[in-house]
């Protein structure tokens, strides 16, 4: 099993996000400039997943507004995908929420992709609207997903349950 460890992305991370946001995202990708300004921005947090050789093989951008949390960017390197990064990352996210006492979190994602919607309703994530035709590459619609009050004793129980299922990915 690969496992993996969190770090703050930096502006030195950027040229291996870069490869893995073309990877992900095709021609329609974020340019350098704009993780540049995410990764200088007072309200936003930008994460990285590494493995044992250091290489970056995900990342996750989270802007904090108060007590909700907006996630603007999650992609995995397709090599690395369905082995726990996205949810480890997601994980690292939720805990950067409870220290910073956030309580919602919410993010867009497109109506195809049902890989990251499974992900997102396995961490209690629900559909709450639609965004008409979001992506601008192909007008496909978004849904608008958003988390229950994470302080909630519901969550807490699934927020441990997925500690436990999380806990043999992280790499120390």
């Amino acid at each position: 099993m690969d496992k993996f460890k969190i770090e703050k992305m930096t502006l030195a991370s950027l040229d291996e996000v870069m490869a893995i946001e073309a990877l992900a995202y095709g021609q329609h990708h974020w340019s350098r400039d704009s993780f540049v300004a995410e990764i200088n921005n007072q309200i936003s947090n930008y994460s990285c997943a590494t493995n044992k050789e250091n290489r970056i093989v995900g990342y996750l951008g989270l802007w904090k507004i108060i007590d909700e949390a907006h996630i603007t960017n999650l992609a995995v390197h397709p090599d690395f995908r369905r082995k726990g990064v996205a949810k480890l990352l997601l994980f690292d996210a939720l805990e950067q929420c409870y220290k910073e006492k956030i309580k919602y979190l919410t993010l867009e994602v497109r109506v195809s992709n049902e890989g990251a919607i499974n992900l997102y309703e396995s961490f209690g994530f629900k559909s709450l609207g639609v965004r008409k035709k979001y992506y601008q590459n192909n007008n496909e619609d978004a849904l608008i997903m958003w988390s229950e009050n994470i302080f909630s004793e519901n969550y807490k129980k699934r927020f441990n349950k997925i500690k436990e299922d999380i806990e043999g990915l992280i790499l120390k």
